[in-house]
């Protein structure tokens, strides 16, 4: 009885290894989409938003590699911010203007953030898991 329970707590330990193991290769993620500042312009208000795209795997990106991030309102694209290829650790900031009415309520609108890959020589983003980002303002 021992052997089996001892085989089956093996298998889960090497199991949680492999899943927490860092990516040994490129890994651009968005990491944050934050609004910068509010202006009022007439009857609108303009949301500066700032976003971050770093490679936090360990390798560079391959010099060849286009990226963007698209950003996405209700299910349709509003436009597309380029990327370039990033070095392991190498932050890149990307802006956006969002206008809404005065009178919309705070935390009315969300805007999704998705990572692209346009061209990528294989294995340029060893990991899908952190390529998108959601804001609500």
């Amino acid at each position: 009885m021992l052997r089996p329970i001892l085989f089956a707590a093996l298998f889960l330990a090497q199991t949680a290894l492999a899943v927490a193991a860092p990516c040994s290769g490129p890994d651009p993620a968005i990491v944050n989409v934050r609004v910068q500042r509010v202006a009022t312009v007439g009857y609108l208000n303009d949301y500066h938003l700032v976003g971050t795209v770093r490679n936090v795997g360990n390798a560079d990106q391959s010099g060849d590699t286009l990226q963007s991030v698209d950003i996405f309102m209700n299910g349709a694209r509003l436009d597309t911010r380029s990327i370039p290829p990033l070095r392991a650790g190498q932050s890149y900031t990307f802006t956006y203007l969002s206008q809404r009415a005065r009178s919309a309520g705070i935390g009315t609108t969300t805007l999704a953030f998705r990572l692209d890959m346009h061209h990528t020589p294989a294995g340029q983003d060893c990991s899908t898991a952190n390529d998108s980002y959601r804001l609500t303002f």
